[in-house]
C-alpha cells in the first residue's frame, strides 16, 4: 500500500526558547516562595516545591513518586531511595523537617493512601502530575517572584540544593552521588563548574 508525500510536521519543543543550562533558585527566593505558598494555603503546590528542592530529583522521578516512596506506614521518612528513570540507577535524599510537614498536610488533605501517587494528576487521563504540568507550575512560580522565565526551569529545581552543597563543601563527589550521576564529569558540567576549579579541588582530595 503506498504512503501519502505527505508528513507530519513536530517542531521541536524548544523551538523559539532559550535553551541552556538553568539557573538555581537563590535562598531568599526559596523562603520568599515557601512563605507565599504557605500564606496562601496552596498546600499542594508547596509540598511540590519543597520535595522538589530537597529530593534534587529529575522532573519525571519527582512526579512520579508515591506515598510509600517517602514514608514509613503513617510516619514520613527522613530519607528516601529512589531509582531514577533514566539511569536506572537508585539515588538517596534527605527529606527536611520542612518538607515533611508540608507532605503530611499535603497526605492529609488529599487523603491520599500508601500506594497512591504523591502528586495526583487532574487530568483523567493521567494517574499522577506530568513533566509538563510540573513545568508550567514552575513558571508560574517564576513569575511570582520576579524572576525571568528564560532562565529557570525545573532543572532549577534540581540544580538548587547540590549547587549550595558544592559551594558550602567544594566535595565534588558527595554532590555526585546526591544526584545520581555515574560520572563525574557529568556533576561538574551540570553544576557549570570551571575545569581548573573542579582540577584544583581533586588535586587537594586525598584518597
Amino acid at each position: 500500500m503506498e504512503t501519502s508525500g505527505t508528513s507530519v510536521h513536530h517542531e521541536p519543543w524548544n523551538k523559539g526558547k532559550i535553551v541552556g543550562q538553568k539557573a538555581p533558585f537563590k535562598v531568599k527566593d526559596i523562603w520568599a516562595l515557601r512563605v507565599r505558598l504557605q500564606m496562601e494555603g496552596r498546600t499542594r503546590e508547596l509540598a511540590l516545591f519543597n520535595l522538589g528542592i530537597d529530593s534534587k530529583l529529575r522532573g519525571c522521578d519527582l512526579v512520579a513518586l508515591k506515598v510509600r516512596d517517602v514514608s514509613h506506614g503513617d510516619q514520613l521518612a527522613t530519607r528516601a531511595i529512589v531509582m531514577q528513570h533514566k539511569t536506572k540507577r537508585p539515588v538517596q535524599f534527605e527529606i527536611t523537617s520542612v518538607t515533611r510537614d508540608a507532605l503530611q498536610a499535603w497526605i492529609k488533605q488529599a487523603a491520599l493512601k500508601s500506594e497512591d501517587f504523591l502528586f495526583p494528576s487532574r487530568l483523567h487521563d493521567s494517574p499522577h502530575l506530568g513533566t509538563r504540568q510540573y513545568a508550567r507550575i514552575l513558571g508560574h512560580w517564576v513569575d511570582e517572584l520576579g524572576l525571568d522565565r528564560s532562565e529557570y526551569g525545573t532543572h532549577s529545581m534540581r540544580r538548587t540544593k547540590a549547587t549550595l552543597i558544592y559551594r558550602r563543601t567544594k566535595n565534588l563527589r558527595a554532590v555526585q552521588l546526591l544526584l545520581g550521576h555515574a560520572k563525574l564529569e557529568s556533576t561538574v558540567r551540570y553544576l557549570g563548574i570551571e575545569v581548573d576549579d573542579a582540577l584544583e579541588i581533586s588535586e587537594q582530595t586525598e584518597i
